[in-house]
């Protein structure tokens, strides 16, 4: 947290030299660099404890677990998430799991715990959202279903792992569609608020600071001043809240990069 303060009050002082796609590019690739430099630490010192402890895991080679759990990683995450959801609307949708869920991969686990956190933020924080607003009170929340795909290789392409993660909290608008992996770019914020709280007392994210230029639908000018936002609200989120600044789902793309993976979004409607 400290450094993404120190972060954001640097690209404030900077924003009137930089352009926001300036500062997207810069970020990604500093944040990348930072990634993938403390994997390689951390694989390192892991792997030199290993040497040294001869009754060390033989199930993970320094950082990463050779039989990771897909389905404990979702429980887990999604217990965590369950609870900041409940805390911050009173209600929170059911998780289901399905497909090949005793499947197994091997990933690191952290990597995978932040990804399927935010997505999951994401996910819960919408249904709720949608549910309130077009449907009655007595109807049970839709549920957030994560299908576990594993595949096997074919015409000698490599193997790969999938998880599909699907809501029912109304999607994007197509105009912002373009914008979900922009740095900064939220659809929780000032209108959440409004939504949630007609008479103006601040709604579920009144202590999170979220909203203003940063928020949705703030159009070229809002984007522009997004490091100012951020910088302004002072970065109140932290780890306690269901809805942050608009770096979850850029950061997962970095994660998911990071090892050669992809990480792709799509919408239904009915």
């Amino acid at each position: 947290m400290h450094a993404e303060r120190s972060s954001a009050t640097r690209f404030q002082e900077c924003s009137r030299y930089m352009s926001p796609t300036q500062v997207s590019n810069f970020l990604d690739g500093a944040i990348r660099n930072r990634i993938s430099v403390r994997l390689i630490a951390e694989q390192h010192i892991a792997l030199s404890q290993a040497l040294e402890n001869p009754h060390a895991d033989t199930s993970r080679v320094g950082v990463v677990d050779l039989q990771c759990s897909p389905k404990a990683m979702i429980n887990m995450c999604g217990s965590f998430v369950s609870e900041l959801c409940e805390a911050t609307f009173g209600a929170s949708p059911p998780l289901v799991i399905d497909g090949h869920t005793s499947a197994t991969f091997a990933y690191v686990p952290v990597h995978l715990e932040y990804m399927l956190t935010e997505i999951l933020k994401n996910a819960f924080r919408a249904t709720v959202e949608h549910h309130s607003k077009h449907h009655l009170p007595s109807r049970p929340l839709a549920p957030v279903t994560i299908t576990i795909s594993p595949s096997s290789s074919i015409n000698g392409t490599p193997p790969y792992f999938s998880l599909r993660i699907r809501d029912q909290g109304g999607g994007v608008s197509q105009a912002n569609m373009t914008r979900i992996f922009s740095y900064a770019f939220t659809t929780a914020g000032r209108g959440a608020e409004e939504e949630f709280d007609d008479t103006g007392g601040g709604g579920p994210y009144a202590a999170q600071h979220v909203g203003g230029s940063a928020a949705i639908g703030s159009g070229d000018s809002g984007e522009a001043n997004l490091f100012s936002e951020i910088t302004g609200k002072g970065l109140q989120t932290g780890l306690g809240t269901i809805a942050g600044l608009g770096y979850g789902l850029p950061m997962s793309q970095l994660y998911a990069r990071c090892v050669i993976g992809m990480y792709a979004t799509s919408q239904f409607y009915e």
